[in-house]
């Protein structure tokens, strides 16, 4: 029998004792494992040392959850408000990925200077591991029945419990799956960045302006589809304002910088690496 719906999970939380294991929190450790291994990889490619990215990934991934976390709630505080405490409870969800690369990139940027690493070097090698660690991470919003899309009839839709649904429509059992839509977009994503970067040699910093372009391109549809509340300007959700400024940003340094080649030293302390012509 071919399935009309796709289920969601009964829970998103197992007890090991007193312990809680939160599906979500495993999604972004998940993530970060991913991204910490792939970019290692690439960035000793590129003539880094071994342990560079996972030294920075200790300054970064706090940085990135805190930024995460500050965005949702700013600019969904009226979720908080009766209840101010509640914006500290991570393991519900609600991470914004815009605070999240923002302090992130912060936290990088301190860890690049203190080791003495090329910042658009390590930007370029850790480019495909972030995309990939977001398609991860979504899943967790798959165990949470949260940010889901509108009500469909289509076979893939989703099924959301009684409790999680919008209080407009109550009677409807399936919405788009937003979350699986993403995760399969940054697996694109990402796959794009490890293909154009192996064929074109990227440098200074276009592998990671090239995944920033093709993910808020992405991001711009999928929040298209999302019910959850958002302010709205000009008809437009917050986050696509923002992806849509980004994807902006991002197709610029990619023209301006075109031609960029590998850097020939990405880090004082490891040996230099052939520059691409």
């Amino acid at each position: 029998m071919i399935p009309t719906s796709i289920p969601s999970p009964p829970r998103g939380v197992w007890h090991l004792g007193p312990l809680p294991i939160r599906a979500y929190a495993l999604a972004i450790i998940l993530g970060v494992v991913v991204a910490v291994w792939l970019g290692d990889r690439r960035w000793r490619a590129r003539g880094g040392c071994p342990g560079t990215v996972a030294d920075v990934a200790t300054w970064a991934v706090p940085f990135g959850l805190v930024g995460g976390r500050l965005y949702h709630v700013v600019t969904s505080w009226e979720l908080y408000r009766d209840r101010p405490v509640e914006a500290l409870f991570v393991w519900r969800g609600g991470l914004g990925i815009w605070g999240a690369v923002a302090l992130g990139a912060l936290g990088a940027w301190i860890a690049c200077r203190r080791r003495r690493v090329n910042t658009a070097a390590f930007a370029d090698a850790i480019a495909p591991g972030i995309a990939f660690a977001q398609a991860i991470g979504r899943w967790g919003n798959w165990f949470n029945q949260e940010l889901y899309g509108k009500p469909t009839t289509l076979p893939w839709g989703l099924e959301i419990d009684p409790l999680h649904r919008p209080t407009a429509t109550p009677q409807v059992a399936t919405y788009h799956p937003t979350f699986l839509y993403e995760s399969v977009w940054n697996v694109g994503v990402g796959l794009l960045v490890l293909w154009a970067d192996r064929r074109f040699r990227l440098g200074g910093g276009r592998a990671f302006a090239l995944y920033a372009a093709a993910y808020t391109a992405g991001r711009f549809w999928i929040e298209g589809l999302r019910v959850d509340p958002a302010h709205v300007v000009l008809g437009l959700r917050l986050n696509q304002w923002v992806s849509l400024v980004v994807f902006l940003a991002a197709v610029g340094y990619l023209v301006a910088r075109r031609g960029a080649g590998r850097e020939a030293v990405v880090e004082d302390a490891a040996a230099p690496v052939q520059a691409a012509r």
